[in-house]
């Protein structure tokens, strides 16, 4: 279990609650230059973080290391760490080991409000006695900026988020996408070092959550502030990072670019994780992957040390029908799963195992779409091949 999260705290006025919301730290920060404007060591260093809840451990001896101007993933299922991770790097759970550094500065004697990093929470937790301006410039008047500059930068970050018009509305006059802009521009308005993003995206309808994420995505690139999100949501993770971190019960898994993790997954739990995948049992020889009781052997695009391995592939790199591809496999198709933009098959092979085939229809061209129960060729290219240990 995470320990609990700041929403169901009062939200009146104060440093406390300033502290809470995780939208404060002591003084302003210019926003990190990309293009080697900044050190090449990294922004954010973890080493051997251990975080505890009673006699269970949530994080693991864990390691991870966040570049400058870097928008960075976690992922994972509920209870994988991934928010607890989060709270210990703003400072709202004690590790009992291991250090977090930023800038090479040792965070861990430093309170909440003054770390140089800023938390935005899933709830938002928007005042909603104030304006969307008042909200926006809260964090300052806590620091006592003076009242001009908090106006200019106030200004400066509704025009950021495109909600010059939305000034004096309070936040239920706005809409879950408009209140989440509020919220993200609330945190940004100090120049943190780092932003934490606790599932930003999650009480958005799907639509809403396209068109947001995209907006993220436009003002981290445009500010150059290195942010660190976690989310639950493969397609966000995938569209959204730099480099995703996959957890899996209080440690990394894997950390990669999203095509690193998603086409060269480094087990099982990845592969079946992120995205959808097939896996058979295989034993890797000179000669490619044997798969036992399919009396084939399939080619792959680099060998693999010989011994007991997985063969997994990804729906959309199998074909149906004959192709020029090395491998192939036979099979029945059983299932059709139709979603506008894909098609999917089940189809089963002679030893039962059920391989899923996923179709691209762009606009209807070109796609297979056999009967059910008709007899298909299944190819695929040796690059398509995954080859993982047991």
């Amino acid at each position: 279990m995470i320990s609990p999260s700041p929403r169901g705290r009062g939200l009146g006025g104060g440093v406390r609650t300033a502290t809470v919301l995780g939208c404060l730290h002591p003084s302003p920060q210019p926003p990190p230059t990309r293009g080697g404007g900044e050190s090449a060591s990294p922004l954010l260093r973890i080493e051997g973080l251990t975080v505890r809840y009673g006699a269970t451990d949530a994080l693991h001896g864990l390691d991870l290391t966040v570049r400058h101007g870097e928008l960075f993933v976690l992922l994972g299922v509920s209870g994988s760490g991934k928010t607890t991770l989060l709270r210990a790097i703003g400072g709202f759970v004690q590790p009992v080991a291991g250090r977090i550094l930023l800038d090479d500065i040792e965070l861990a004697s430093l309170p909440p409000h003054r770390r140089p990093v800023n938390t935005m929470f899933q709830s938002y937790a928007l005042f909603p006695h104030m304006s969307v301006a008042t909200n926006i410039g809260f964090g300052l008047r806590q620091q006592r900026r003076p009242r001009t500059e908090i106006a200019a930068r106030v200004a400066e970050m509704l025009a950021l988020v495109r909600l010059e018009d939305f000034a004096d509305r309070r936040p239920h006059q706005l809409s879950g996408g408009q209140q989440q802009r509020v919220a993200l521009a609330r945190c940004l308005a100090p120049n943190p070092r780092l932003l934490l993003l606790d599932e930003p995206l999650s009480a958005l309808d799907r639509n809403l959550r396209i068109e947001t994420r995209g907006e993220l995505a436009r003002l981290q690139r445009r500010l150059g502030t290195s942010f660190i999100l976690v989310t639950h949501d493969q397609e966000e993770a995938l569209t959204l990072a730099d480099r995703i971190g996959v957890m899996q019960g209080g440690r990394l898994a894997q950390v990669g670019s999203p095509a690193e993790v998603y086409e060269r997954p480094n087990s099982r739990f990845v592969a079946e994780f992120l995205g959808a995948a097939n896996i058979l049992p295989a034993v890797a020889q000179p000669d490619g992957l044997r798969l036992p009781g399919l009396g084939v052997t399939v080619r792959t695009a680099t060998p693999a040390a010989p011994g007991p391995a997985l063969l997994a592939l990804r729906p959309e790199r199998l074909r149906i029908g004959p192709t020029e591809a090395p491998n192939r496999l036979t099979g029945v198709v059983t299932e059709r799963s139709y979603a506008g933009e894909t098609l999917t098959h089940s189809v089963r092979l002679p030893n039962d195992t059920v391989l899923r085939v996923t179709q691209a229809l762009h606009d209807g061209l070109g796609a297979v779409h056999p009967a059910m129960g008709e007899s298909v060729t299944l190819s695929w290219q040796p690059d398509a091949c995954i080859v993982l240990r047991e």
